[in-house]
């Protein structure tokens, strides 16, 4: 059973990695309208390029829900710490989220833009609160069966 939680646990930070890595790679490519990534499906430039800001968001839901996960394997109490609300994440997202738009300071195409700051954290702590939510599904479900 612990091997099994310590995959989880390396499987859960390899995926956190990759949305980090994601994040920090589409935040300071230098077109950002993301025309050059033709490996995009087209309906995923064209709405990136139409919803702006909330595109940022979106990545910042997966790292926010992956933080979740990650969390609840690490706590060794289980049951300890239910609140849906984690200072420690939001620290976490909120530190990508700036450094990704920090970052665009170097590169002479892009501008930081502090909605999109917004958008991120926003999007974190939306992707936290899913997480919490499926849980609270699970259990009621659980209960009834």
């Amino acid at each position: 059973m612990k091997t099994q939680n310590v995959w989880k646990k390396s499987t859960i930070i390899i995926f956190l990695l990759v949305c980090t890595g994601s994040i920090f790679y589409y935040s300071w490519i230098h077109n950002p309208g993301l025309e050059t990534e033709t490996y995009l499906p087209l309906w995923v430039r064209k709405w990136s390029n139409e919803y702006y800001n909330l595109r940022t968001a979106v990545p910042f839901v997966v790292l926010g829900y992956l933080l979740e996960v990650w969390q609840r394997l690490s706590n060794a109490a289980g049951a300890a710490n239910q609140s849906p609300f984690r200072l420690k994440n939001f620290i976490i997202i909120a530190v990508v989220v700036c450094l990704a738009e920090g970052g665009q300071f170097f590169i002479a195409t892009r501008q930081p833009d502090f909605m999109d700051v917004f958008f991120g954290i926003s999007g974190g702590i939306f992707g936290c609160f899913v997480y919490h939510l499926i849980q609270k599904i699970n259990l009621l479900f659980s209960k009834n069966a």
